[in-house]
């Protein structure tokens, strides 16, 4: 929607935006910085109801700012710093329709009445602004006419709050990042060129990096990328990048995120039906989540503990060299996974990734983020992301990182029974159960077996929250980068 948005400006802004609460007027800050009175008025007006995100517009006389926003806050004893994400969003839309290119943003008042962080909720309007400003123009062609979009500076509120603006303008850069690699298609995004993109962003912020690939994938022995991805032409790759810290914590192990990354997924040999392929290509979107997040560790949060990404990557194809239904593979750790369905791929390629964790890195704790199963959209829709997660300790984690992200998550259940679910006559265990029971379960239940025991580790299924199907809150159609900031926000807390 914007060509850019930065924090600065000086002079009298393009638009001013103030804030109250439902059911009151404006504060006296906010009547201060309103010279002119006009939009004290507009809050007794019938379309300021003061719901949150509802706008009243005025435009006072010479001299000041050519629009006034008169925005409603929600209830205050309600309100949370967090609520300025979408807020601002409502913010934005109108600023992009109007092609002002600098707004004020005086919220003062509000936040004082309500004891709210000022760093936190300027983070939250950045990142409002900044995700709602994400655009993807590269694959449009000459039948398509170029908007004009403005460049947007943003400025107000006290230091706190104007750090927390360029804070949240970062990350959501970051997680933008990560909603065009999503974008990109998969005659585009393959397993190479994912760990080109990778690797790119990895020289530029610092990251160390390294991309397994043919017999180096043989040498680790990563059986679930080089059998999933060997009927493509695009070969599989695991991608490895590590944050290191300029002055760590005294022997810091590793936090690890694994992100699937899968490029296009078929369904192999058991082909997807009905256009079950459509949209196919952002089964990338765990591993998309992960890159933006070490571009925001490395560029933004700059944690003091050391952090390892692997990103499971290939293209689930059809040749005459497609794994299929039947076969049983052996994994590094001893475990032996019998094949029923080629189309539940994205387990056997994380797999790997999980092995190598807790064999290599040595992790202080492991997240790992999947579009893993259709089970959990039935279960939760798109308003939470499965959390399947037995410690204590790294929960509370992800769930304060959670309401700090605005990136929801709801806990699902590990019980030992679903375990039983996995197990095979044949191998040691399935790779998809036919029996539908527990089916999101099913995928935390199969990776349980490739994690060592005393590890702490989260599996989070982004099935349902990784895009969306229309404008909705600070997002357009398309991906969301699920998981960037959420991850980033864990690591800020270490």
């Amino acid at each position: 929607m914007f060509e850019s948005i930065r924090v600065g400006g000086q002079g009298t802004p393009a638009a001013l935006v103030l804030g109250y609460f439902k059911g009151e007027g404006l504060d006296k800050r906010s009547r201060e910085a309103d010279r002119s009175g006009m939009a004290a008025s507009a809050t007794q007006r019938g379309e300021a109801t003061g719901e949150a995100g509802r706008i009243a517009e005025v435009f006072p006389p010479k001299g000041g700012p050519g629009r006034i926003l008169v925005v409603g806050l929600g209830e205050k004893s309600k309100f949370k710093a967090s609520d300025l994400r979408g807020i601002a969003a409502a913010v934005g839309r109108r600023l992009a329709s109007t092609k002002d290119a600098s707004v004020e943003v005086e919220l003062s008042g509000p936040l004082a009445a309500t004891r709210a962080d000022h760093a936190a909720a300027g983070s939250a309007f950045g990142e409002g602004l900044g995700l709602l400003g994400w655009v993807c123009d590269t694959f449009k062609g000459k039948a398509t006419t170029a908007p004009t979009r403005a460049k947007l500076l943003v400025r107000g509120g006290d230091s706190a709050f104007r750090d927390g603006l360029e804070r949240g303008l970062a990350l959501a850069a970051s997680a933008n990042w990560a909603r065009t690699l999503s974008e990109t298609p998969p005659n585009v995004a393959t397993p190479d060129w994912m760990a080109e993109q990778a690797t790119k962003m990895a020289r530029k912020a610092g990251l160390g990096v390294r991309v397994f690939r043919g017999k180096d994938l043989e040498r680790e022995r990563f059986i679930g990328l080089i059998n999933v991805g060997k009927a493509s032409e695009n070969k599989p790759c695991m991608i490895r990048l590590e944050y290191t810290p300029d002055r760590p914590r005294r022997k810091g192990r590793p936090v690890v995120l694994i992100g699937k990354t899968m490029t296009y997924d078929s369904g192999g040999l058991s082909l997807k039906v009905n256009n079950g392929m459509v949209g196919m290509k952002r089964d990338k979107d765990g591993g998309c989540g992960v890159l933006g997040a070490m571009h925001a560790i490395a560029t933004v949060i700059k944690p003091r503990v050391p952090v390892v990404a692997l990103l499971a990557s290939a293209e689930n194809s059809i040749s005459d060299e497609a794994y299929r239904p039947d076969d049983v593979l052996r994994y590094r750790n001893g475990v032996t996974v019998e094949i029923t369905n080629t189309d539940a791929e994205g387990r056997l390629v994380l797999a790997d990734a999980f092995c190598y964790a807790c064999e290599v890195e040595k992790p202080a704790y492991i997240v790992e983020l999947s579009t893993l199963t259709g089970g959990v959209v039935t279960a939760l829709g798109s308003t939470y992301a499965g959390l399947f997660c037995d410690d204590d300790a790294l929960r509370a984690k992800l769930d304060k990182a959670s309401a700090a992200s605005g990136e929801r998550v709801w806990r699902l259940p590990m019980h030992p029974e679903y375990r039983e679910m996995m197990k095979s006559p044949i191998a040691d265990i399935l790779n998809s159960n036919p029996n539908r029971k527990a089916h999101p379960i099913q995928g935390a239940a199969f990776l349980s077996y490739f994690v060592e025991e005393g590890v702490p580790w989260a599996h989070i299924d982004i099935a349902g929250v990784h895009a969306v199907e229309g404008d909705s809150g600070p997002f357009v159609k398309g991906p969301t980068g699920w998981g960037a900031r959420l991850l980033a926000n864990l690591l800020d807390a270490e």
